[in-house]
């Protein structure tokens, strides 16, 4: 599933729920944080699918913390020996 997922490369965006409540129509949804590495999604997937080869973002990538151990780390096998 996560092979399709990520080869019809419309994986959205994701959200992590700060406090459980109701949300309404016409209710206010505030960025609380924002990562400080710059990687939009495309740009993520792209890279864990091997579409990009930008040494800098794999670097960014390899320190983002919103993204998994296990994502992290095959962005660390992509650097190689001068990541």
């Amino acid at each position: 599933m996560v092979k399709r997922f990520l080869a019809s490369r419309r994986t959205g965006f994701y959200f992590a729920v700060a406090r459980e409540g109701e949300v309404a129509t016409g209710d206010a949804i505030e960025r609380l944080a924002r990562g400080d590495g710059r990687l939009s999604i495309a740009l993520v997937t792209r890279l864990y699918i091997g579409e990009d080869d930008d040494r800098d973002a794999l670097r960014r990538a390899t320190r983002a913390a919103a993204l998994p151990a296990s994502w992290r780390a095959h962005f660390r096998e992509r650097l190689g020996s001068d990541g």
